[in-house]
């Protein structure tokens, strides 16, 4: 939270800071909390810090939080009041990359939020989940070996009666062999295409022929099938709305850039590198 490793304490030693009474049952954003050499520190001030912390900020106590937050603003308000001489370069480069991002992040707010209905949500969840086709899950265990010349007499031990899990937990290379073989459920784009393939042909309760993949030559067995349960709304809830929030900032840039004269500088001939060299801020 502390930009500057400064004690306030140290700062405000022999200045004299106003503070005005908090009206504990009726705060505003425009409640001074504090006058520093005639300029109010307000609690929309201090809000507006609290808004812009990160999540793990929620676990600070409020009254730690509340004191922190006002102490950075006062230290600030000492330090800029302190500054003499035009800005240096960079700083006033970064004061204008500061104003340029807090207004585009009130843009874009309004723009992700606009026309974020339950209809527009609801209508989101049936084009993606409504009208698709069922989608199968396997369950399955499998020994992976390093040759085919291994997989294949595994097969041989397993059409002769061997137990598939014991045979797993003693020849498999893989992680899954102590737990013998034991894949769990898994639906289409979780396994390698060969394998799944493999998978997909098997009935129920069958064994297959080895099977190489990147990874080496498997036996696999399909233990059972179910058809994956649809989500509900509430359980893609969050997923859906960061989509349709993306796709509307994506069509409202999309629209700004086509009616927006944007003349990008020929960078071909330059070395990326350059992006590094802050000292070019000096000259």
């Amino acid at each position: 939270m502390y930009r500057y490793l400064l004690s306030t304490a140290a700062l405000v030693s022999g200045l004299a800071i106003g503070a005005q009474a908090f009206a504990q049952d009726t705060p505003s954003a425009e409640t001074v909390m504090a006058t520093v050499g005639g300029t109010d520190i307000t609690l929309g001030h201090m809000l507006a810090v609290r808004a812009a912390l990160p999540a793990q900020y929620d676990q600070v106590p409020p009254e730690a939080l509340f004191k922190g937050v006002l102490d950075q603003l006062i230290q600030q308000e000492l330090l800029s009041q302190a500054h003499e001489g035009d800005l240096s370069r960079a700083a006033a480069l970064q004061l204008e990359n500061e104003r340029r991002a807090v207004l585009a992040a009130d843009v874009a707010e309004d723009v992700v939020n606009a026309d974020l209905t339950e209809e527009r949500l609801q209508a989101a969840y049936d084009a993606q989940y409504a009208g698709a086709e069922d989608e199968t899950e396997y369950k399955a265990a499998h020994i992976l070996v390093e040759t085919e010349e291994a997989a294949q007499n595994l097969v041989i031990e397993l059409e002769g009666g061997a137990n598939f899990a014991a045979l797993a937990q003693e020849h498999s290379i893989g992680p899954s062999g102590p737990s013998g073989g034991d894949l769990g459920w898994f639906g289409d784009g979780v396994m390698v295409p060969e394998f799944f393939a493999a998978v997909a042909a098997l009935d129920v309760g069958a064994v297959s022929a080895p099977i190489q993949t990147q990874f080496g030559w498997h036996v696999i067995q399909l233990n059972e099938t179910r058809i994956k349960e649809r989500p509900t709304l509430d359980g893609v809830r969050d997923e859906l709305t960061n989509t349709l929030r993306q796709e509307a900032f994506d069509a409202f840039i999309a629209a700004r850039e086509a009616e927006t004269e944007v003349i990008r500088t020929d960078t071909t001939a330059m070395d990326p590198v350059v992006i590094n060299q802050t000292d070019l801020l000096e000259n």
